[in-house]
């Protein structure tokens, strides 16, 4: 058993449902083994700043469990091994991280929980380079970090995109119209790929199959065939066309290890293509940002709750430098160094890069052959 005796909690990207119901879980295993824990405010930037509250044997971290968003915040695009201040007037790159290290120091803080994705463990594995002991908990609606089965949000971002769809089929089919749904994923496909399945979908687009047009529309012209009138698409963020590259709504220099590309446009482009190469009225939605508030499912909150007291079991074990996961169905954990992959260079870079180690619909997938069984088009 470790000597724990003082813990803290961070979040770093954007907000994903159950964030709560980890704190809540990390917290209340804590309280009961006699160990404090406390919360650094807006994530790697709280850290660096040394601002935080304290958890335990308080009302903030009390009816939290149902509640979206995160209690603590968390940063967006800080990267405190590659931070962009001022100095002498000029915009410079710094690396704060051994200010970090030296706050976690004098607060007394025995183990850090790190909640979040591809980029927010990469930096979690650089500060146990230097130290600190670290223990990863996996956070994105994505469902895209390596070395585990299912990241907490991810359920509840698939079902309230299923919700659109169900809506978006009946506008559909009274209007005999294409309806186009967008959602989020960046890179990796399982959102756009399993509410496709849950919504009835015809058409799936993932960044993992780069698509072809020609089958996409023959796919409608297939439906009109036998009477059926309307089509419902869903279109991953990140999916382009054979030949083409991902749809980029804006671009901004925010340094290395940060996300400087947002991605947007690809549900408009293909519902502009199709309506010009058809005919037929097509119209895109974007679910965007409502995928990620709110409340989240039971699914959620019960993925959320273990994830979070297995990671307060594994400090108390002494295990450290870990990811917690879910192998086989079963919670375990893994090493950060196997979540980095290759990406060895201190400082986290972008996901998608060759580099990063993002886990991605692959073509052996039981989710890939159900689609293609039940007659969904994946544009190849």
């Amino acid at each position: 058993m470790s000597d724990i005796k003082k813990i803290a909690i961070l979040i770093n990207g954007g907000d994903a449902p159950g964030l709560n119901a980890v704190i809540r879980a990390i917290v209340r295993t804590a309280e009961k083994n006699g160990i404090e824990s406390y919360g650094f405010i807006e994530g790697f930037k709280g850290l660096l700043e040394n601002n935080y509250v304290r958890l335990d044997k308080s009302s903030i971290s009390s009816g939290i469990l149902q509640k979206g968003g995160a209690i603590i915040g968390s940063s967006l695009n800080t990267n405190v091994f590659n931070l962009k201040t001022i100095e002498n007037g000029q915009e410079v790159y710094k690396d704060f991280s051994d200010k970090c290290v030296q706050n976690l120091k004098d607060d007394g803080i025995d183990c850090l929980f790190t909640l979040g994705g591809d980029s927010t463990q990469k930096s979690a594995r650089d500060f146990s380079l230097k130290g600190i002991k670290v223990i990863g908990v996996p956070k994105t609606i994505d469902n895209d970090v390596a070395c585990t089965e299912a990241t907490f949000g991810y359920n509840t971002a698939v079902s309230v995109a299923t919700e659109a769809l169900d809506r978006l089929h009946t506008t559909a089919e009274t209007h005999n119209r294409i309806m186009v749904l967008e959602v989020m994923g960046r890179y990796a496909g399982w959102i756009a790929l399993e509410s496709a399945i849950s919504g009835g979908a015809d058409v799936a687009l993932l960044p993992e199959i780069p698509y072809d047009m020609d089958k996409v529309i023959a796919k409608i012209e297939e439906r009109k065939s036998i009477g059926k009138n309307f089509s419902v698409i869903v279109v991953s963020e990140g999916a382009y066309p054979k030949g083409g590259s991902i749809s980029v709504k804006n671009t901004r220099e925010g340094g290395k290890g940060v996300i400087n590309i947002q991605l947007g446009g690809a549900g408009e482009t293909v519902a502009k293509e199709i309506e010009k190469r058809t005919g037929i009225t097509s119209r895109n939605t974007t679910l965007g940002y409502i995928q990620r508030g709110g409340t989240p499912t039971a699914t959620d909150r019960v993925l959320s709750t273990k994830y979070g007291a297995k990671a307060m079991e594994l400090a108390l074990e002494g295990k450290f430098n870990v990811l917690t996961v879910l192998k086989n169905g079963k919670l375990d954990y893994v090493s950060l160094e196997d979540v980095v992959g290759n990406n060895k260079e201190i400082g986290a870079v972008e996901g998608g890069t060759e580099d990063s180690n993002m886990r991605v619909v692959t073509m052996d997938d039981d989710l890939i052959k159900t689609a293609r069984n039940i007659g969904i088009c994946l544009g190849d």
